[in-house]
């Protein structure tokens, strides 16, 4: 049976819904109050994203190719439609939930964020000293007229739209000032505690501190309104794969355009004016639909650094310490522990420092002769990328391919290949046109004569920040097949030469999507044969049609499929007749859940795997990414507990999905059951 379109739902709707379950963590009156103003933050940053690239991709698809059917059988310009009716209907609800419960609650435990018609001659006086010793060297007022063309703006920064009256120095009337805000300042400022009384912890926003003093930037001038607003670009890089010689020269060329992309959104105050606003709209070639009153600040993400200033751990997530795995809790070397049994990490109720040591000694002992990784997302400061360093220097033969085309991490990525390239690494940035995104560490050690190698695999990136904000699994093993084929694959990317067959691991763009069809026509053949058949998988995303049309041939063989997917599913489940036999649910808690499981019955065989990639075309077909099984039995029984069925069990985190593509909360009747705190309880001390 086809996938018909109509049996598909719409990637960009479907991430409009995943952002309504994270906004439901901001009116959940039980998570700490901070917490809750984060999940808020995170709303915006996820939308700003969204808009930036896929807002990007419709409206340019819309233009070039307006006749193009989508998977779900819709046009661009119609989707566009569709999103913008949804977008502002999630950002209304964000602003009202900031407004009327985040604030509120926040004023009532001290926390404060001060209107201008608040501040009493104290504050006034500080706020006054702050703008002429902060501000006021650095603002640049740009006068609109021929000489003074509208400014290009950077992409998110935050900007003023003046309304003048009057002639200037020079006679010049033009009635129109833009300001832009330094990005160097913060956009929160906090009092002097001298200045709050008590245990208040009062904030003031720039731009209100702007407010407050724009006439001193047009003396002998009237200031009749002063409007913040702000832009959001494309942000999509384009490297022609035809012209390019060096990709990382190629890149740095088009970071510095990024900030400067097409138009795509444009947010302003709820106070601006219509005649301002259409005048914006004209200047960055917008239609009505791209812009976005709002009632309050106009990037919501700045307020991300407010927990930080507020030393309130009551209204903070609880701290915890990840601890070891006991083959490691007792100092046991690294290196003679995966040599005795395979370890198994799940972050991150499991501390990530094991990866780290790995590669710090690796780094520095001597019986190491070479290292071999990938690199996707890594950030700024990197104590893995500074260990890869120490390892080049110190002789050692270092190979590091790293993803110059990590969205958004490019210019760390740079960087680093820069840094690694100096200290004497071999560094190679993939295959081009396809992004390497599994997460490979290899090993190689000199012992008792004989190399010996190591292997790190992981569903999540080598970032130690992350590790502690996202759910992700990690195996170490020094299994002799498996370690094979995490070297050909290396091998396979630095070189050149026809892909070999694995022992073990499963690989995109290759076999990868094959096996998974596979592995589900087997779950249909049982099924048919009158034998149990299971499918439980775990991951971000679902939207790849083949697969999804295997699950709609196995739902109706009577497989009995279970689908946590945390973000977007374009399968459509509890269609009598097509997917009744399937469920899905997506978890959205504390943490980030990014592990990829896949398990497959398979006539009590039990196949398990772990995977850095998503059941996503981009996965499968433009990625290099790895698939490796389970072998060991007591890891594979660890997994199907703490990676699925302790997931399938929560009812306190847990949306279910409904055949519309609509989620609803799975509320607890009795006693509720969180997957996240179940293992941090199991897991962390201190939580």
């Amino acid at each position: 049976m086809p996938t018909t379109h109509e049996n598909l739902l719409n990637r960009e709707l479907a991430l409009i819904e995943f952002n309504r379950r994270v906004m439901a963590q901001a009116e959940e009156e039980r998570l700490p109050l901070l917490e809750r103003l984060k999940f808020l933050c995170i709303v915006s940053s996820n939308m700003d994203e969204f808009a930036e690239v896929r807002v990007a991709w419709l409206k340019e698809a819309a233009q070039l190719t307006p006749d193009r059917i989508l998977a779900d059988g819709s046009k661009p310009a119609e989707v566009l439609t569709r999103l913008s009716e949804a977008a502002h209907a999630l950002v209304r609800e964000q602003y009202r939930l900031l407004r009327e419960e985040i604030f509120p609650a926040l004023r009532a435990e001290g926390i404060i964020f001060m209107r201008r018609n608040e501040w009493d001659s104290e504050q006034k006086a500080w706020i006054s000293d702050y703008f002429f010793r902060e501000l006021m060297p650095i603002l640049t007022p740009i006068g609109l007229d021929p000489s003074h063309p509208f400014p290009k703006l950077l992409n998110k920064s935050l900007n003023f739209i003046i309304e003048l009256e009057g002639a200037d120095a020079f006679g010049r009337e033009s009635g129109i000032a833009i300001v832009q805000a330094p990005r160097i300042l913060p956009r929160v400022i906090k009092l002097p505690a001298a200045l709050c009384g008590g245990n208040q912890h009062s904030f003031v926003f720039l731009s209100s501190i702007l407010h407050s003093h724009v006439q001193e930037l047009f003396p002998g001038m009237t200031v009749k309104g002063c409007y913040q607003f702000r832009v959001t670009r494309d942000s999509d890089l384009n490297v022609d794969d035809d012209d390019v010689k060096n990709l990382r020269t190629a890149l740095q060329g088009e970071l510095r355009q990024r900030q400067y992309g097409d138009a795509v959104r444009l947010e302003i105050a709820d106070t601006c004016p219509t005649h301002m606003e259409e005048f914006l709209l004209h200047t960055f070639n917008l239609q009505q639909q791209d812009i976005y009153r709002v009632d309050g600040p106009v990037n919501l993400v700045r307020l991300m650094q407010v927990p930080d200033k507020v030393d309130r751990p009551d209204l903070k997530f609880a701290p915890f310490e990840a601890t070891l795995p006991p083959a490691l809790a007792k100092k046991t070397p690294l290196f003679e522990a995966i040599r005795k049994n395979d370890i198994l990490l799940h972050h991150p109720f499991q501390s990530f420092q094991p990866v780290i040591d790995m590669l710090v000694n690796a780094a520095t002992d001597p019986e190491v002769v070479a290292i071999k990784m990938t690199v996707y997302r890594t950030g700024t400061d990197s104590v893995l990328m500074e260990s890869l360093i120490a390892a080049a220097r110190a002789g050692k033969q270092v190979t590091v391919v790293v993803e110059l085309m990590a969205r958004f991490d490019e210019e760390a990525n740079i960087s680093w290949a820069s840094r690694l390239e100096d200290a004497g690494a071999h560094v190679v940035y993939g295959v081009f046109g396809y992004k390497v995104h599994a997460k490979m560490l290899l090993v190689v050690r000199r012992e008792e004569g004989q190399l010996k190698r190591y292997v790190h695999l992981g569903t999540g990136n080598y970032h130690p920040r992350t590790a502690r904000l996202y759910t992700d699994f990690g195996l170490l093993t020094c299994n002799e097949d498996i370690v094979s084929d995490v070297n050909d694959l290396f091998v396979q990317i630095t070189g050149l030469g026809r892909a070999g067959e694995l022992k073990h691991l499963y690989q995109s763009p290759f076999t990868l999507h094959n096996m998974i069809i596979g592995a589900i026509d087997r779950e249909i053949a049982h099924a048919q044969a009158g034998k149990p058949a299971q499918i439980i998988a775990k991951m971000n995303a679902l939207l790849e049609p083949q697969v999804i049309q295997a699950l709609y041939r196995a739902s109706q063989a009577g497989v009995k499929i279970s689908l946590i997917v945390r973000g977007v599913c374009a399968l459509r489940p509890g269609v009598e007749g097509l997917s009744e036999n399937i469920t899905v649910r997506s978890i959205v808690g504390r943490f980030l859940e990014h592990t990829r499981v896949f398990y497959f019955y398979n006539d009590k065989a039990e196949d398990l795997y772990i995977a850095s990639a998503d059941w996503m075309g981009r996965n499968f077909f433009r990625r290099i990414e790895t698939c490796v099984p389970i072998l060991d039995p007591k890891l594979k029984r660890r997994i199907m507990k703490e990676g699925l069925r302790i997931y399938l069990d929560d009812n306190t985190n847990a949306w279910e999905m409904q055949a519309d593509g609509s989620y609803r909360r799975r509320m607890a009747r009795g006693k509720g059951r969180c997957a996240q705190e179940t293992l941090l309880q199991e897991y962390c001390s201190g939580a």
